[in-house]
């Protein structure tokens, strides 16, 4: 009987050291990638120390914008889409999308610098343009007297 005893125990302690492993995975996984989503008016009524994993929506103002020579990276003011007047100041360093431009809406994600008051961007992603122009803009009508290819 001591045999079943200890093969029981055995996958007992078994299960309990797999759930143990995978609850510890989630748990860290879930902590260490989560990130506040916030509009610049909501980033900046919130304590700037929360900030320190957020993604920012917004955007690009025309004042002050600092393109790198490289063009690996840019500075520029990232303007709340209700209230212009609210800007955070953003720094990403990496390829600068095609797409960016003052007046276009972006998403940025890093992480404030309290020293400087800066938004120190990993990511930067610009709107796609092409997803809110009419669909009629690509329609190809044929002539009548078209001759087909």
């Amino acid at each position: 009987m001591t045999g079943k005893n200890n093969s029981k125990l055995m996958y007992v302690f078994a299960f309990l050291l797999i759930f143990s492993g995978v609850g510890y995975l989630m748990v860290t996984s879930l902590t260490q990638n989560s990130a506040y989503f916030l509009e610049v008016s909501e980033a900046l009524a919130m304590d700037m120390s929360k900030l320190e994993r957020a993604r920012l929506f917004g955007t690009v103002g025309s004042a002050d914008l600092q393109k790198d020579a490289d063009a690996l990276g840019v500075t520029f003011n990232l303007q709340d889409k209700q209230d212009q007047g609210k800007i955070i100041r953003v720094r990403y360093t990496g390829a600068i999308p095609d797409l960016f431009a003052p007046g276009v809406e972006v998403i940025v994600e890093g992480g404030i610098n309290p020293e400087s008051n800066t938004f120190l961007a990993s990511t930067l992603m610009t709107k796609c343009a092409s997803k809110y122009e009419s669909q009629d803009s690509y329609q190809v009508i044929a002539h009548p007297d078209a001759i087909p290819y």
